[in-house]
């Protein structure tokens, strides 16, 4: 094979509780990304659709040139590529936009060099796109969209990743309002020192979704989607946020928080008609701010990036 396109998953990161650390993949939602052989020792952009006339052509700007470039130079080798993105996610949208194309263009790559890495080996040249994409290589993102489902990075040094169970039913309301938030502004508004008493009830906070993962249980999972860190901060960027939180807890939906560093939020609920009915009181909550919104309904993607052709 001399030309493979793969497709990966849109994101969602923090999870509430576990910032920098948590994130979960999305169905249907992603990017996709064409990487044919060539016969020179060049990484080129070749084509960008979706973008807006954005996102840089310049292989060493590129997410998907710098995933790619950071695999071979791994491998020891000089093999030359060009690369067709193909963007179906907002940028600086919080669902892992970066992530998601760094992802596909590596899976597209690794195919067709023979696979010789597992999807869970890649991650580490994902984040090497991550640094260029916000500054920070971070793998909350870059993980799920590659491995699929719930993923957590219990360290960095040295990348230890656990995939973790997703309980059957669950489903996830992303809520797109029409804004753009860059990463590193949502980073920059961030305390840069946290309590003791926050450092503890975020630490109780994660180990009791994890274990409501595990567990299958609902109702733990709900009362554990607390953030005291970040979203108190980022929540201020947000229109509508709180509002749309107390909306969404009395039809039964099991809590929210923010995508990443927003503004998408997200939804979990324990069942697709909860989850839609969080989609339908949101959308009503944002035409009131006369904010458009997009909304995805959709279960947890346990697959990841894939090969399509």
């Amino acid at each position: 094979m001399k030309k493979i396109t793969a497709f990966a998953p849109a994101t969602v990161a923090n999870v509430s509780c576990g910032f920098d650390i948590l994130g979960f993949a999305i169905d249907q939602l992603g990017d996709r990304v064409t990487v044919a052989l060539n016969d020179t020792q060049e990484l080129k952009l070749a084509d960008i659709q979706g973008d807006g006339g954005k996102l840089p052509f310049e292989a060493k700007k590129n997410t998907c040139s710098v995933a790619i470039r950071a695999m071979l130079d791994h491998l020891g080798s000089d093999q030359g590529m060009d690369i067709y993105l193909e963007k179906g996610l907002p940028l600086g949208s919080g669902m892992g936009s970066s992530a998601a194309s760094a992802a596909a263009a590596l899976v597209a790559a690794n195919t067709l060099l023979g696979t010789p890495f597992s999807k869970e080996e890649l991650v580490p040249f994902a984040m090497e796109a991550e640094k260029i994409a916000c500054g920070a290589g971070h793998a909350d993102n870059v993980a799920p969209s590659l491995m699929g489902g719930f993923v957590l990075i219990r360290d960095y040094n040295p990348l230890d990743l656990i995939k973790l169970p997703v309980p059957l039913g669950l489903h996830c309301t992303l809520l797109h309002p029409h804004l753009e938030l860059n990463t590193a502004d949502s980073r920059s508004v961030l305390k840069k020192q946290i309590s003791l008493k926050d450092s503890t009830v975020q630490s109780g906070n994660i180990a009791g979704l994890i274990a409501g993962l595990f567990l299958q249980d609902f109702q733990l999972i709900s009362r554990s989607l607390k953030d005291v860190i970040a979203e108190p901060s980022r929540a201020l960027l947000i229109p509508g946020f709180y509002e749309l939180r107390e909306s969404i807890q009395s039809i039964g939906a099991l809590g929210s928080g923010i995508s990443g560093s927003g503004p998408t939020i997200f939804v979990l609920s324990p069942d697709k008609e909860i989850a839609i009915m969080a989609g339908k009181v949101s959308e009503q909550i944002f035409e009131k701010m006369g904010l458009d919104v997009d909304v995805y309904i959709s279960e947890v993607n346990d697959k990841g990036a894939y090969v399509l052709e």
